[in-house]
């Protein structure tokens, strides 16, 4: 994987949507990286959690509670 941000880094700083995570899913599914889609996203091990146990909503709600 390239030095490219990832999809958190991008949302926490503002630039650009949660909806985005989509994209970027799609991307590393088309890809052939070797990581972990939650590596690829930039997602730590509960944050991963809350997205495949709950909900994106509770994603989106776990990365807002960490915007400055």
């Amino acid at each position: 994987m390239d030095n490219a941000k990832k999809f958190k880094e991008l949302y926490i700083a503002g630039e650009i949507e949660f909806e985005a995570i989509d994209t970027f899913s799609y991307e590393w599914g088309m890809s052939d990286e070797e990581c972990t889609l939650a590596q690829y996203l930039g997602l730590n091990a509960e944050e991963e959690d809350v997205w495949v146990s709950e909900s994106d909503e509770a994603l989106q709600a776990l990365l807002d509670a960490q915007k400055n």
